[in-house]
């Protein structure tokens, strides 16, 4: 028989560096999930991604246990690595910061594509270049599709 779900966290942590302070403690301790167990877990899956963002949706059961799923990082973050910047422009329609092209804006969307609700690459990409343009970025070239 399947155990029976008490709720779901959503939670932003950096790869490899999970600990009980918050933002991850609160959440989870309201939830009555043993904070160091996830901890543990988190940080012996995410190795490999040490340092970055890495967003996760943990999945509560009512005896306290719980399961997760890491997703991919996001892709704002993933543009400013692209485009080294630190932050977004605050005015991102006055003050461009930096530029992509549409082989990065490629690569970032097919690699979000299992988490992103779209079915074609087309439209994966559009989505992560309004994400772009949302953010003070200049797309350089034309878009493939343009051609």
């Amino acid at each position: 028989m399947a155990k029976e779900i008490s709720g779901y966290v959503k939670l932003q942590a950096k790869g490899g560096q999970a600990n009980p302070a918050p933002p991850i403690g609160p959440a989870l301790g309201s939830k009555g999930v043993n904070i160091m167990e996830f901890c543990k877990q988190f940080n012996a899956r995410t190795q490999d991604k040490m340092g970055k963002v890495v967003p996760v949706l943990i999945t509560v059961y009512t005896d306290k246990s719980f399961d997760f799923v890491i997703k991919t990082a996001p892709a704002p973050i993933q543009l400013m690595e692209a485009a080294k910047i630190q932050k977004g422009s605050k005015e991102s329609n006055r003050a461009k910061i930096g530029k992509v092209n549409w082989a990065q804006i490629e690569a970032i969307a097919l690699d979000k594509m299992p988490d992103m609700n779209c079915f074609t690459t087309h439209s994966a990409m559009k989505m992560v270049a309004g994400t772009a343009r949302s953010m003070g970025l200049t797309i350089d070239g034309k878009a493939p599709w343009e051609n």
